[in-house]
């Protein structure tokens, strides 16, 4: 009988969110956000409290509205690259053992910080970094728009259905629903709603993400 030829199961990608899913954020947002406060004058905890759970622009809005937001941005830019220069950063458990077993190419970074931060932020924690990194600038809008990860896509020569995105967040498990793509969610107690899959730890998601990239 003739040897019929096996049809190649589909490539797939994986798109990690970095803070909160990849690394530990909390000590070195906390430092970065009181040595800000301390700058203008302001309560480190009130400030941080409200950058919490805001965008810097709404931050400096909500604490120093009498403040050039322009000046506070650029105040901030300083401490965080400082703090990349000089801070202590945490892999999240499992992180390391993952991205060394995928496959090279199978994966991007998709952000809101930006590129150099987190080269520097892997480079201390001994993470490889991926060819693509979509980071805050590359797009106008960022999560939970999908463009973010939709230009990672775009990058990689990867349709949204061959594509899992990574998030802990609320806004990049909507940017990721937004995009087509399936979404799973790490790092948090319980499931952001519409997420696909909800893994309390990103060791825990592991297994299941190499063999999606693998097709199994």
């Amino acid at each position: 009988m003739p040897v019929v030829p096996q049809t190649p199961a589909a490539r797939r990608w994986v798109f990690f969110d970095v803070d909160g899913t990849l690394i530990d954020p909390l000590d070195n947002q906390r430092r970065v956000w009181a040595a800000w406060a301390v700058r203008f004058g302001l309560d480190p905890e009130e400030v941080y409290r409200v950058a919490l759970r805001t965008r810097p622009v709404e931050t400096f809005a909500a604490v120093a509205p009498d403040r050039d937001p322009h000046a506070c941005l650029a105040t901030l830019h300083e401490l965080e690259d400082e703090d990349v220069r000089s801070g202590v950063y945490i892999a999240s458990d499992g992180a390391p053992e993952l991205l060394y077993g995928l496959p090279p190419g199978s994966w991007a970074l998709v952000t809101s910080n930006y590129a150099h931060r987190i080269r520097g932020r892997f480079a201390r924690t001994g993470l490889p970094v991926p060819e693509v990194i979509v980071d805050a600038a590359a797009t106008e809008q960022g999560k939970p728009s999908p463009a973010p990860h939709l230009l990672a896509a775009q990058r990689l020569g990867a349709a949204p259905e061959q594509c899992l995105v990574v998030e802990d967040a609320p806004s990049g498990v909507q940017a990721g629903l937004r995009a087509g793509m399936t979404v799973w969610n790490v790092n948090l107690p319980v499931a952001v709603e519409g997420a696909h899959r909800h893994f309390e730890h990103l060791r825990d998601a592991a297994e299941g993400i190499l063999a999606f990239v693998a097709g199994a």
